[in-house]
C-alpha cells in the first residue's frame, strides 16, 4: 500500500510540475476573435427583358421581382419592405381580395416562413395579371416540387435560371421552369 501512496504522490507531483503557469518564460497568451461578420453572397434576380402593354402592371411586375429577390436572399426585413411598395401599387388596380391579403400579410410581418406561405398566392395572381399584357419577350413560370412539404409551389421569374424564392440559398437551384409566359 505504501507503493501504491508513493507511485500515486510522484504522478501527481509530476503533473502539478508539468502543468503549472509558464507565462513568466512564455509570455501572456493572447487570443484573439475574428469580430469580422461572414458576408452573406447576395443573389440578383435578371431584370426582365419584357415590353408590356401597360405601364402600371410594368411597375406590379418589376416590384414583384424585387419580393422575390428578396425571398431568394432570404431576407424577411427587405421581404416586408418591397411587399409594401408592391401593396402601394396594387391599390390602384383590380387585385382580387385575396392577392391583397397576401401582399399585406407579408408587408406586415417578419417571418419569412409566412412571408414565402403568401408569395405562392400572390404568385398566382400575378400570372393571371400577365395574361395578354406583354408586348414582346418572355417570362418563366417555375416550379419547385419541394415547396410546402412537398406540395409544390409556383412562381414567375425573369430569366430560365433558377432562384428558388421558397427556399432560398438552403435549395437555390431546387425548381425548373414549367412553361413560358408570351
Amino acid at each position: 500500500m505504501k507503493n501504491v501512496s508513493l507511485i500515486f504522490f510522484a504522478i501527481m507531483s509530476f503533473a502539478v510540475i508539468s502543468c503549472k503557469d509558464n507565462t513568466k518564460e512564455n509570455g501572456p497568451e493572447v487570443v484573439t476573435d475574428d469580430n469580422t461578420e461572414a458576408v452573406a453572397k447576395v443573389y440578383e434576380l435578371a431584370e426582365a427583358e419584357v415590353e408590356f402593354n401597360d405601364p402600371k402592371v410594368e411597375a406590379i411586375f418589376n416590384q414583384y421581382l424585387q419580393v422575390e429577390a428578396a425571398l431568394v436572399n432570404t431576407d424577411a426585413v427587405k421581404t416586408a419592405t418591397e411587399s409594401l411598395k408592391l401593396e402601394k401599387l396594387l391599390k390602384d388596380t383590380e387585385a382580387d381580395e385575396a392577392t391583397q391579403t397576401a401582399v399585406s400579410a407579408m408587408a406586415t410581418t417578419e417571418d419569412i416562413g409566412v412571408q414565402r406561405q403568401n408569395f405562392e398566392t400572390l404568385s398566382s395572381s400575378i400570372e393571371k395579371m400577365l395574361q395578354g399584357s406583354l408586348k414582346s419577350g418572355t417570362l418563366y413560370k417555375q416550379y419547385c416540387p419541394m415547396a410546402f412539404n412537398n406540395k409544390g409551389a409556383y412562381w414567375i421569374s425573369s430569366s430560365k435560371d433558377i432562384l428558388n424564392p421558397y427556399f432560398g440559398d438552403k435549395m437555390l437551384k431546387c425548381g425548373r421552369v414549367e412553361s413560358e409566359v408570351k
